[in-house]
């Protein structure tokens, strides 16, 4: 049996009962070091998406451009659950389920993306300059920036962390922001997992958007939160085919694209993004909007978890997903890009 045979087998099989997060803190210092840590990441290209045929590039309204798969001796590397990149999409800022910040530059040969550079990692640091996991928080999910200020959702303590980049960047302090009605109350292990801050100039502009991965209402729909802004409440997210929230971003247009995985050993691994107008996203409403990408185990992914775009220089816009492996040695840290066709 092959090892890509035993890892797909595995997703297919484990994934369903083992919930997609768990992982094993190690015991650490409370405090953390007074400089990032430099680190090597090792890329792999990946040829194709779909191995049984390289020339199959178009998925929905995704067109594949290329792919990496990451590898470091770094302890502490993996476990990629949210990635911010700038306008350029080349400098990044990426975090992980342990509560490590990592900062680094992709690198392209052409469009083609070619390995990563410049990398460093630090502890996310709590408001007395502690390590967070130091207080048992942990498996931060989700990542959004205001201009320099950065929000961290932690999933299973339905925590909202606020740092300011500006002043101390991967080494600043995270504060509290106050959680609204309703985060508290959102089950063990399927709390906030996407976070999207929507720009000013923009409906809902000042707000941060905050969606669960399965805080489920009674229709059995997606709970999401409007946090400050114009019009803060509740929304929900339409839940179809058992998928759930794993990250969101929103376009240049206005529109929010939904990054979306299921794991179920009858059905096997789906990864798939929904297109939502932000218009529809006010409080009291069912949001929902049509599925622009969809594949399952056969393709190149994996657990992916991270989602960001950013404008090419000639007016491409591209979608950079990665993956978190869960720090398990069969499955994958992926970074893959794709061009999105506009019809």
């Amino acid at each position: 049996m092959t090892t890509e045979v035993s890892r797909r087998r595995f997703l297919k099989s484990a994934a369903a009962v083992l919930p997609a997060s768990v992982i094993a803190l190690r015991t650490a210092p409370a405090f953390a070091q007074a400089a990032p840590a430099p680190l090597e990441v090792k890329a792999r290209p990946i040829e194709a998406f779909d191995p049984r045929d390289p020339t199959h590039v178009r998925y929905g309204a995704l067109e594949f451009r290329s792919g990496l798969i990451l590898t470091s001796p770094f302890r502490g590397f993996g476990g990629l659950s949210g990635l911010r990149l700038d306008r350029k999409g080349e400098q990044f800022v990426a975090i992980s389920d342990k509560a490590n910040w990592f900062t680094g530059r992709l690198v392209y040969k052409g469009k083609r993306l070619a390995g990563l550079a410049d990398m460093k990692s630090a502890p996310m640091l709590d408001s007395g300059g502690r390590k967070i996991t130091s207080r048992g928080w942990f498996d931060s999910e989700s990542l959004a920036f205001d201009g320099t200020t950065a929000y961290v959702g932690l999933e299973r303590v339905n925590q909202i962390l606020r740092f300011d980049f500006g002043k101390g960047g991967i080494l600043s302090r995270g504060q509290a922001v106050p959680p609204p009605p309703g985060v508290s109350d959102l089950p063990f292990n399927k709390g906030l997992e996407a976070l999207v801050f929507v720009p000013k100039g923009q409906p809902l502009g000042g707000t941060l958007i905050a969606i669960s991965e399965r805080g489920l209402d009674a229709a059995g729909n997606i709970q999401g939160f409007l946090i400050g802004g114009p019009s803060p409440g509740q929304f929900t997210v339409a839940r179809t085919n058992k998928y759930d929230i794993s990250d969101a971003v929103l376009l240049p247009s206005g529109d929010l694209l939904l990054l979306e995985r299921k794991f179920s050993l009858l059905e096997g691994v789906g990864i798939r993004i929904r297109r939502v107008p932000i218009k529809s996203v006010v409080p009291d409403a069912v949001i929902d909007g049509p599925t622009i990408f969809e594949v399952d185990l056969g393709y190149e992914v994996d657990n992916m978890e991270g989602i960001d775009t950013h404008v090419t220089d000639g007016g491409e816009t591209v979608v950079t997903m990665v993956s978190d492996d869960n720090f398990s040695m069969i499955q994958r840290t992926l970074l893959l890009q794709f061009t999105l066709v506009e019809e």
